[in-house]
């Protein structure tokens, strides 16, 4: 049997004072069953049961998207192509294909004219994207590292 997987993701959080961070988190708890019907067992890691919708983006080559926080709590998975994120305090990340994040900077307050986070696409192809957007707010949870 294999040993129980960990996998990165980044999450875009926000301090006490609505200032928007990043830093690189890791689900780590897995449980090891099956998916049903009949599947042999896998490694599964459920977060949560809320209510979500599942929507694909196509960032166009130079789409710029200026400060502006998550619409909602969601996670975003680059199929193809790259785009960034710049956090308030200057953390930024570049994604690619196999990279995931949580933008989790609903509510973000201001900090000069910054608020939320800055994105842009990188390179010269589009970023395309698939997200997962909650409908409800999740409880609030101080602090980065919200899934495990």
């Amino acid at each position: 049997m294999t040993d129980t997987p960990t996998y990165p993701y980044w999450h875009l959080y926000l301090d006490g004072a609505g200032v928007s961070h990043q830093q690189q988190c890791y689900l780590t708890e897995f449980e090891l069953k099956s998916i049903g019907g009949g599947a042999s067992a896998q490694w599964q890691g459920q977060k949560t049961t809320a209510k979500a919708t599942v929507m694909f983006t196509v960032l166009p080559v130079g789409w710029i998207g200026d400060w502006h926080p998550n619409p909602k709590p969601q996670w975003i998975v680059p199929l193809s192509g790259r785009w960034s994120v710049e956090a308030m305090d200057g953390t930024r990340v570049e994604f690619g294909p196999g990279d995931i994040s949580f933008g989790d900077d609903v509510g973000a307050g201001k900090l000069g004219d910054k608020t939320g986070h800055y994105s842009t696409t990188v390179g010269d192809t589009p970023a395309v994207l698939m997200l997962v957007q909650f409908e409800e707010p999740l409880a609030t949870q101080a602090g980065a590292c919200r899934f495990k």
